[in-house]
């Protein structure tokens, strides 16, 4: 079975406001509470939650720093087509 990836992210327009809610997260914010409060992708509403996914699902961007992050950590700003995303990595298999 192919490795497969369960996260969650945040998606914003500037690259500052995505440090920004970096440092917030290091400061000990939770990632959901920001994720619902400032994504403006729809899955903000479920806290950023994108469930499992694979290869070939996410834009390439997206995808290659999901699959390089280790479990627990968050990752970003993430520059893609749709802006800047933080990423956290919740789980591996």
């Amino acid at each position: 079975m192919a490795k497969q990836v369960n996260a969650a992210h945040i998606l914003v327009d500037t690259e500052k406001k995505a440090k920004d809610l970096r440092e917030r997260i290091n400061g000990g914010e939770k990632f959901a509470d920001l994720a619902k409060k400032y994504s403006s992708c729809p899955s903000g509403g479920k806290g950023g939650d994108l469930g499992w996914f694979g290869r070939g699902q996410m834009v390439p961007e997206f995808e290659n720093a999901a699959f390089a992050a280790e479990k627990g950590a968050v990752v970003g700003p993430v520059r893609t087509k749709f802006g800047y995303h933080l990423i956290l990595v919740k789980d591996t298999k």
